[in-house]
């Protein structure tokens, strides 16, 4: 029944009202001195129309606070000034407003209700205009009574109901504008949380792909120093120097994903080709050789995203080299003019070796598997992987295009 607006709303309603009032009435007065109304006394006639006007100016006062309480007063307003045989009024004009509030803030229901009320009110209007125009001294004319009171009221009718259906149709365009509003910013609302969650996948993907890769290096060279400190000292202090370096480039990675994670708006740098030797030589120091093919090169600078994604797709597919692979590992990259193409190719233990004792025997594939593909997808592209009995292949197709920007 009664709607939260803006105090500066209500008070600018109630002051219009008010100032319409003070303007309307003197005009009633004025417009209807000769005739004020058809049954009723002078004195009685002019508190009836200050009622009925003070009605009506009050319903259009709270009709966007309220609009079926505005619209109950308007009803009651014209009622009484039909019922007091009082002629249409300039206060009428208010009425307009109480239907464009029906149907601009009120339900549904309300919506409707100010419909029929447009309808109904002009129908009853017409008729009750009919009957206070007909000239009594007139019955001699050619057309018969009945004719002329239809014809007159019909015509009335007719005008009234258009000028209240328009009033109430220019409420329904404000309220389909104030929905359009709000279904737009939903929309950017809903549009800005999938950005955010996008933004917290792709922070975590990242996470992965820096940690599983630093402390796959780390394992393998603290293996190697553990092995290597009783017959070469010195290839495990290599290995410890190899170790910090990993540590500490694994930590400033963190520290810019967790600074992204706090500040969205704030991207760091991200990984290109020219971080790729860098990463090669990380995957050396642990001990694996990557044997690195280019053919062709890049023409041109490929865009960014391409190269974040071939760089953590190389990245995720190397780790798994270290962690499951034995022997040295293939990588090519083939840089078409419209896409460019990964193939990681390493030699896994056949299913039949023994594992070590107290270790449970894996495989290449879980999360590394899942975060590659989706690597390839967000750009448009591909990626598949072939495990064979002794080898294990990464495969994947990046468009270059506008799809990978």
């Amino acid at each position: 029944m009664i709607r939260r607006i803006p105090t500066p709303w209500l008070v600018l309603d109630i002051v219009g009202a008010v100032f319409g009032a003070l303007i309307t009435i003197p005009l009633s007065l004025t417009f209807s001195a000769e005739q004020l109304s058809f049954w009723l006394p002078e004195m009685s006639a002019t508190l009836m129309l200050v009622v009925t006007s003070l009605l009506i100016w009050g319903a259009a006062a709270i009709s966007r606070l309220s609009p079926p309480i505005a619209l109950i007063l308007a009803w009651a307003g014209a009622l009484l000034q039909m019922g007091a045989g009082l002629p249409p009024l300039p206060t009428d004009i208010a009425i307009f407003g109480v239907l464009f509030a029906t149907s601009a803030w009120g339900t549904q229901r309300m919506l409707w209700l100010g419909g029929a009320s447009a309808v109904g009110g002009g129908i009853l209007g017409g008729l009750y205009i009919g009957l206070l125009q007909y000239d009594v001294a007139a019955v001699a004319a050619p057309a018969p009574l009945e004719v002329r009171l239809l014809l007159l009221s019909v015509t009335m009718g007719l005008t009234i109901v258009l000028s209240l259906a328009m009033a109430w149709g220019a409420g329904l365009l404000w309220r389909l504008v104030r929905q359009s509003r709000a279904n737009r910013e939903a929309q950017l609302r809903a549009e800005t949380v999938a950005a955010e969650e996008q933004e917290r996948v792709r922070i975590a993907r990242d996470m992965h792909d820096v940690v599983a890769h630093s402390l796959a290096v780390v394992i393998a060279q603290s293996d190697g120093a553990r092995y290597a400190a009783a017959a070469k000292p010195e290839l495990a202090q290599e290995a410890l120097v190899t170790i910090a370096q990993t540590a500490r480039s694994a930590l400033s990675d963190v520290r810019m994903l967790l600074t992204q994670l706090r500040h969205r708006q704030g991207d760091g740098p991200q990984p290109t080709l020219a971080d790729l030797e860098a990463l090669f030589a990380q995957v050396r120091q642990a001990g694996v050789e990557p044997r690195v093919t280019v053919d062709p090169m890049p023409q041109g600078e490929p865009p960014g995203a391409i190269q974040l994604a071939v760089y953590r797709i190389l990245q995720e597919a190397l780790t798994n080299a270290i962690r499951h692979g034995e022997g040295d590992v293939d990588v090519r990259l083939s840089w078409w003019a419209d896409r460019v193409e990964i193939a990681v190719r390493n030699r896994i233990p056949p299913p039949s070796a023994p594992s070590a004792p107290g270790t449970t025997p894996t495989v290449p594939g879980g999360h590394g598997v899942i975060g590659m593909r989706e690597r390839a997808q967000l750009v448009g592209g591909v990626l598949t992987v072939q495990h064979e009995p002794s080898w294990f292949t990464v495969r994947a197709t990046l468009p270059i295009g506008p799809s990978a920007n």
